[in-house]
């Protein structure tokens, strides 16, 4: 069974810090696409960013650039989301979603693979 397990949430104050992991198991995943998705209660689940195993290339949401970097471990199965300077809007539960391809997607509905969440909550 190919699962992936997030952690690393907690309360921080704004302009903060906070590291989440995401560890894949159950199978291969050497040329997989994962990343990070959020959801806060009444909205729509949000692109985060994304990262290709195969050859590094990144993506990340307009809402979170200069910010947020995400970042692989090859050898460990786990890619990191270091959250920078964290505003009360970053406050959601955060996913971490796998897809068996190179070819960075976007879209909730192109990752058949989820993690059960973290909670990531920003106060002011």
């Amino acid at each position: 069974q190919v699962q992936v397990v997030e952690s690393g949430g907690g309360l921080v104050q704004a302009g903060g810090s906070l590291r989440l992991s995401c560890t894949a198991s159950g199978g291969t995943f050497n040329t997989y696409t994962m990343a990070w998705f959020r959801q806060s209660p009444g909205k729509a689940r949000e692109f985060v960013s994304a990262i290709s195993r195969a050859n590094g290339n990144t993506k990340y949401g307009d809402s979170v650039k200069g910010r947020f970097t995400i970042s692989v471990d090859n050898s460990k199965n786990t890619i990191y989301l270091q959250m920078n300077n964290l505003k009360p809007e970053d406050t959601a539960v955060y996913y971490c979603a796998a897809r068996s391809t190179t070819i960075i997607q976007t879209v909730a509905r192109a990752f058949p693979v989820w993690g059960q969440g973290t909670q990531v909550t920003v106060s002011s």
